[in-house]
């Protein structure tokens, strides 16, 4: 069913860890840091195939940090990753270019 994000947030500030990224599927991702949450939604899109968006989003995000930007940031830059690799079937050839990803912005 849907995420109850308040809940999920509570959940994350329980870890020990100084920050908690929770990927949330269609519904994008929490990011739990610096005593904030942040609610990163997802582009909407109609999947084809949901075979490695969540590899996907991982290594966007990891992308992001050594980049520099911001965990929220790199959540942002992820959860478009994600969303695009659901667009063709399969793992390796439903990853998206960085065009591809750009495109969801619109």
């Amino acid at each position: 069913g849907p995420v109850d994000l308040a809940v999920a947030a509570e959940l994350a500030r329980t870890l020990p860890a100084t920050a908690v990224v929770v990927t949330l599927g269609a519904e994008g991702a929490l990011v739990v840091a610096d005593g904030e949450t942040t609610h990163v939604a997802a582009p909407v899109v109609d999947p084809v195939d949901t075979t490695a968006a969540g590899d996907s989003f991982c290594a966007a995000l990891a992308d992001g940090l050594v980049r520099g930007v911001s965990l929220v940031e790199a959540a942002r830059w992820a959860v478009r990753v994600g969303a695009a690799t659901t667009l063709r079937p399969g793992a390796q050839p439903s990853l998206p270019t960085p065009e591809e990803v750009e495109a969801l912005l619109a």
